[in-house]
């Protein structure tokens, strides 16, 4: 007798197991989007047609026939290069605006933008000028002198200018997300190292390029002492763009001797980490990187090359990794011009520069600017008054434009250390891939046409049918 119920029990405690794990299995793989769930697809739309701005829409799965069309195949197996994130400029104009809000909106704010937890869009790349952008209210550096004084010493260096508001808001987004990467990049040496005396155009004098290096050292380790880590810099915001004030002219040759012989020995000498990333201007000129890393003495201190899309193609990115592919590619700055124009802002740059810079080897992407009040100010005189910041700041009542959401699609899921994978191009249906350090895969896909597109996702082998109205663009997310 006792051995049949031992038995009995046996067999119950099995049917037990075979009935409840596969139940138990989809109610935890339900309670964790993603997890568990290889047969199914999470899907975020932006379509301005329809007023959805990055919205989850309900989810898709993997399985069955897929419907006829074009056919998207993601391969995860072939790799490219590791993705450092997306963000924006933070410029003193759009700092000022933020921390001048009241301190419970400007911490909800930043939790929004710097955190992927809850509508968190998981900005994780931050540009900021050294001394002023011409998106400050005033042209500064941080050796300012009086008319016919000299510092070679830098003995009056100062980031005072940036403790206003610059440093407490980075500080206060660092506290969030600890691992953001921080791009420095001036506009304009200190007046007195310059040929014409003036913040706008002029060069650098040969006799100041061992100074303006140390200045670039201050500057790393001053932000470094207020726990700011800087991970990289340009030599010089559009270095053939002299007009915007601050600005300076530097010409191919004058960057490469920069960096080999003040710049480069100076960072090894201080043993900073910090990355040199050279040109920082239109794809146009890929020749003026390209010229500049011919120099071997030069090369041996450069990390990359960084770009904008006022000019010239975004291929052009590639001519530049095919030159030289063991240095980095970055895409540093695009602006929007107001008031904007969702749609047709959209469209444009998840083509040309979410999708388009990282096909072409940019290891991020980043647009100018995070924020401007709604008369596009604060400005230099003579700086930009028509830049339409990501975010619309009037005391504390914040707009999100075009910018905001051409970052969203990629930012809150292709996190920092992702990496690109391959996926083929369907006409009318630009995209690019990612796989995370989590083992996510990310395919971001825009439907550049006038009219609704079918198609399907082929990923291992599995399919799915996914549909974009013209002009919208789909952000995919899966094991």
């Amino acid at each position: 007798m006792d051995r049949f119920t031992h038995t009995q029990w046996r067999w119950r405690y099995i049917v037990w197991v075979l009935l409840f794990f596969p139940i138990a299995n989809q109610l935890f793989a339900q309670t964790r989007p993603g997890l568990g769930r290889p047969e199914r697809i999470d899907y975020w739309l932006t379509d301005p047609a329809r007023s959805i701005l990055f919205v989850q829409q309900p989810s898709l799965s993997f399985g069955g026939l897929a419907e006829q069309g074009p056919v998207i195949h993601v391969d995860a197996s072939q790799t490219y290069q590791p993705i450092d994130g997306f963000g924006y400029t933070l410029t003193g104009g759009s700092a000022t605006l933020i921390h001048q809000m009241a301190a419970p909106d400007r911490t909800k704010l930043l939790q929004e933008l710097f955190s992927t937890s809850g509508k968190g869009i998981g900005v994780s790349y931050l540009r900021v000028s050294i001394g002023a952008s011409d998106l400050d209210e005033r042209v500064f550096s941080y050796d300012d002198l009086s008319d016919g004084q000299t510092d070679p010493a830098l003995a009056k260096f100062s980031l005072a200018p940036d403790r206003a508001h610059l440093i407490p808001v980075l500080k206060e987004i660092l506290a969030i997300n600890p691992t953001l990467k921080i791009l420095g990049s001036p506009w304009s040496p200190p007046v007195w190292m310059k040929t014409n005396g003036n913040s706008k155009g002029g060069s650098l004098k040969l006799a100041y390029y061992d100074a303006y290096a140390r200045y670039f050292v201050k500057y790393i380790q001053g932000m470094a002492r207020e726990g700011i880590r800087i991970d990289a810099i340009t030599i010089q915001n559009e270095p053939l763009h002299p007009g915007n004030n601050p600005s300076l002219l530097m010409l191919p040759a004058e960057q490469a001797l920069f960096i080999k012989k003040s710049l480069g020995p100076a960072f090894k000498a201080a043993k900073l980490k910090t990355k040199i990333i050279l040109y920082d201007h239109n794809a146009d000129r890929p020749d003026y990187p390209i010229t500049v890393l011919n120099d071997p003495e030069t090369r041996q201190y450069v990390d990359g090359s960084a770009f904008h899309l006022y000019a010239g193609p975004i291929s052009a990115l590639s001519e530049v990794h095919t030159a030289y592919p063991d240095k980095n590619i970055y895409f540093t700055e695009q602006w929007i011009g107001a008031p904007g124009n969702m749609k047709g802002d959209l469209v444009w740059h998840v083509r040309e520069l979410i999708i388009g810079a990282t096909r072409n080897w940019s290891r991020n992407v980043l647009q100018w600017n995070l924020a401007a009040d709604p008369n596009q100010n604060p400005h230099t005189p003579g700086g930009c008054d028509k830049c339409l910041g990501a975010l619309t700041i009037s005391g504390n009542t914040v707009t999100r434009n075009p910018a905001y959401y051409n970052v969203a699609v990629a930012s809150k899921f292709v996190r920092p250390g992702s990496v690109r994978i391959a996926s083929d191009e369907p006409k009318n249906l630009p995209n690019v891939a990612f796989k995370t350090p989590d083992g996510y895969l990310v395919l971001i896909v825009l439907n550049d046409s006038k009219s609704s597109l079918r198609f399907s996702i082929d990923s291992k082998g599995k399919q799915l049918s996914a549909t974009l109205a013209g002009g919208a663009v789909g952000t995919y997310v899966w094991r």
